[in-house]
């Protein structure tokens, strides 16, 4: 057995390492291996991490402080004074190996998530943390974009109206107009650090005067970040010179060379590239499109949050650039996906609870939350309890509504925020219509394929 521990009492001197040690030899005395973290008046030591916590049968809070606890979901757990630690350590740990699983699906998603994070790498993971911070801005300016409609489709048209003001602030000179910088720029900064920000945020307003889109941030982000890498690498100065590195050096030459490349080298094709996908999207009709969200619909239930589904989400918030005061097909379609997954599990909890344990229909409450977010993470943890039924019912259910959105034309002005951005959605009618549906098609999958409990 795996156990893990935290102790902290307040004044993080005495009890805090008093506590650490009797747990530590109540394990030893009962064969198992156990790890305690201290936070102690010097700090955490000996932390916890992701992996331990995966690996663990149970966890030992004695604590009279706080804690942060999202980390712990979905492990057996119990939450004792420290005092208890030093009255009775292996009575705690025997009731921790029976104790409940600590929090509901949303802490559980939660820890996904964060898991998630940390296991990401290279490419990828610098391409998800350009995208995660540019969809703020994207959430920003579409709903503004959104309320301006409010006022008539053309109302922006009017200087100085306020439908004109929203329309500024969000669209092209105002936060649509930092998308792609944004993007690029953080793209840079997960591959060289702060020394990368400046050529990649720059690289991206470049990639925009070239008309190169979210494929022309993506190159200019990388370029910017790896450039600057190389910079860093084989440019070496005195000593007494180190510190301008980062401030002068690296920004400067990583800028120029990158903005260079771009003018003269590659920003031209890209650009090329970027025009030639708007033109095939903007002219996609009938089965054509209905194929795409039926693909985009299958890669966002797939890994639910991996890297196939965020694949699918770059593409979908990557159309948004080009539809600027309009609203994204594609971008409805992704978001429509994403949210049928939990939604159609949590719709199988109330049909067919003969089917689901007691833990999995009060899961399946929290899931219709996540599922209305558009938190597709919220349907892991009824997959990863019955992977073959379930995942195929929620690809197909996802698929469905993929299909159906781009079928009736629903357009999205905002990448994400599920029934919280609705007033953002063109031809509302058609776009509850497909996500009702594949809800309703995932539910009667998962119910049919599942066997009973009593059974």
């Amino acid at each position: 057995m795996k156990i893990l521990a935290v102790t902290a009492c307040p004044t993080g001197i005495a009890h805090t390492y008093m506590a650490a040690e009797a747990l530590e030899e109540a394990a030893k005395g009962k064969g198992y291996d156990i790890k305690v973290e201290t936070r102690g008046s010097v700090g955490v030591e000996n932390e916890l991490s992701a992996e331990d916590i995966a690996s663990a049968d149970a966890i030992v809070l004695a604590c009279d402080t706080a804690v942060p606890m999202e980390r712990f979901a979905g492990k057996r757990l119990i939450n004792v004074p420290v005092a208890e630690a030093l009255k009775d350590a292996g009575g705690l740990i025997e009731q921790s190996l029976k104790a409940d699983l600590y929090g509901d699906l949303a802490d559980q998603v939660s820890q996904i998530k964060s898991q998630k994070s940390a296991e990401r790498k290279g490419v990828y993971k610098h391409l998800m943390n350009g995208v995660s911070f540019m969809i703020p801005f994207v959430v920003a300016g579409g709903i503004a974009i959104a309320i301006s409609f409010i006022f008539g489709y053309n109302a922006f048209e009017q200087e100085g109206s306020l439908a004109a003001y929203l329309m500024n602030i969000g669209g092209g000179s105002g936060a649509f107009g930092l998308m792609i910088p944004i993007l690029a720029g953080y793209i840079a900064f997960s591959i060289a650090d702060r020394p990368g920000l400046a050529p990649g945020m720059i690289g991206g307003a470049v990639a925009m005067q070239l008309n190169s889109g979210f494929l022309g941030g993506l190159v200019a982000g990388f370029l910017a970040g790896y450039l600057a890498l190389l910079i860093k690498k084989y440019i070496k100065l005195p000593k007494n010179l180190q510190g301008i590195m980062p401030v002068l050096v690296i920004p400067v030459l990583g800028t120029l060379a990158t903005g260079l490349i771009l003018f003269y080298v590659i920003g031209q094709p890209v650009a090329a590239i970027n025009t030639a996908m708007i033109n095939f999207l903007q002219g996609m009709s009938g089965s054509n499109a209905i194929i795409l969200g039926l693909i985009l619909g299958l890669m966002m239930a797939v890994d639910m949050g991996g890297p196939i589904n965020k694949a699918a989400y770059a593409f979908g918030t990557g159309t948004l650039t080009a539809a600027i005061g309009t609203g994204s097909m594609v971008m409805a379609a992704v978001m429509a996906a994403g949210m049928v997954p939990p939604l159609g599990l949590a719709l199988a909890t109330v049909l067919f609870k003969n089917k689901f344990t007691v833990a999995e229909k009060e899961a399946g409450k929290a899931a219709w939350v996540l599922g209305a977010s558009f938190i597709t993470e919220g349907a892991i943890p009824f997959a990863a309890a019955d992977p073959i039924r379930v995942i195929p019912s929620i690809m197909i259910g996802s698929a469905l509504t993929g299909a159906l959105s781009m079928a009736f034309k629903a357009t999205l002005a905002v990448p994400h925020g599920g029934i919280f951005v609705f007033f953002a959605v063109e031809n509302i009618f058609g776009y509850l219509i497909a996500i009702v549906a594949g809800t309703v098609l995932t539910a009667l999958l998962v119910g049919t394929l599942k066997k009973s409990i009593e059974g």
